[in-house]
């Protein structure tokens, strides 16, 4: 099934449950807010008691990366990151199939100069973001302010494929699958702004190990390449969710200086060390349920 396929294409009974998740998504962009925080917290636990894999992966990731943590304030926060990310499901709803427009009084947007400044240089804009449960919304929301193009990762599913990149192509200017370099290097260097999220493990053959969290972490080494090949500035941001679950920040940074170096770990470390950074602010909006740690440097047993 291709994308541009009709949908009477996915009337078969396979996608009926499909088609179920799709509506879902649709009745919950529109709920009160407060009920549809509710309906995301509910999910959250339920997946908390029930995905013992993912809930193990979040454990591990957790005791590993917050060490300074007592047991009982791992498995807190291991609960909270389920909600966090059983909310995320809400919001990445609302995101999809909803006009940011009429959310906007729910952000503020902190630094819009670094990126601003950034565009002004005529060469493109690589924002590195990171996989947070809120990544959907924040990408609807930062296009009030930005118009901007997004790497993503095509779904098994052909036809959610077909939802999700429709609605992310109404969010942004044009959605790369990620494994279009070409793309992406070409649409930076017409002069767009690319959102690109390097925080997840694509295994050793296009990555280097850098620290993150005190742990050894396959690092991608395409944020440097990318901005070896085109010039462009490389801009980091942030989104969360703010305490009162009703109101998001949004926060650019200074681009990277003297970014790539050249040297692919320390160019690999700087990413890092901004994701660690941003991670620490709210831990648990975090992706923590993906295995951000599996690949392991020669003769280092795996985690999980």
């Amino acid at each position: 099934m291709s994308k541009t396929s009709s949908p009477r294409a996915f009337i078969h009974p396979r996608y009926w449950p499909t088609w179920l998740a799709i509506g879902s998504m649709v009745v919950a962009a529109w709920l009160p807010w407060r009920f549809k925080l509710w309906v995301g917290k509910i999910i959250g636990l339920l997946a908390w008691r029930l995905a013992k894999r993912r809930r193990h992966i979040t454990a591990t990731n957790i005791a590993r990366c917050f060490p300074e943590k007592s047991a009982d304030q791992q498995r807190q926060l291991v609960k909270e990151t389920f909600i966090a990310n059983g909310i995320g499901l809400v919001e990445t709803a609302t995101g999809w199939c909803r006009d940011a427009e009429g959310l906007r009084h729910r952000v503020a947007y902190h630094g819009q100069e670094h990126l601003a400044r950034a565009k002004a240089q005529g060469k493109g804009v690589l924002v590195v973001g990171i996989h947070f449960s809120t990544l959907d919304l924040g990408g609807a929301l930062h296009s009030l302010f930005f118009p901007a193009d997004v790497v993503y990762r095509p779904h098994n599913n052909p036809l959610f494929e077909r939802f999700m990149t429709r609605a992310r192509s109404r969010i942004f200017g044009q959605a790369i699958d990620r494994h279009d370099l070409r793309g992406v290097v070409r649409r930076i260097k017409a002069g767009h702004i690319v959102w690109y999220s390097p925080d997840q493990d694509f295994g050793r053959d296009v990555s280097v190990f850098a620290p993150l969290f005190g742990q050894q972490a396959a690092t991608i080494r395409l944020t440097a390449k990318i901005a070896r090949m085109t010039g462009a500035p490389v801009v980091p941001l942030m989104f969360h969710r703010n305490p009162d679950d009703r109101t998001y920040t949004i926060e650019c940074l200074p681009a990277f200086e003297n970014f790539p170096s050249g040297d692919e770990v320390a160019d690999a470390t700087r990413v890092n060390e901004f994701i660690e950074r941003a991670i620490r602010k709210h831990p648990e909006q975090y992706l923590w349920l993906h295995r951000r740690f599996k690949t392991r440097p020669e003769g280092e047993p795996g985690f999980y």
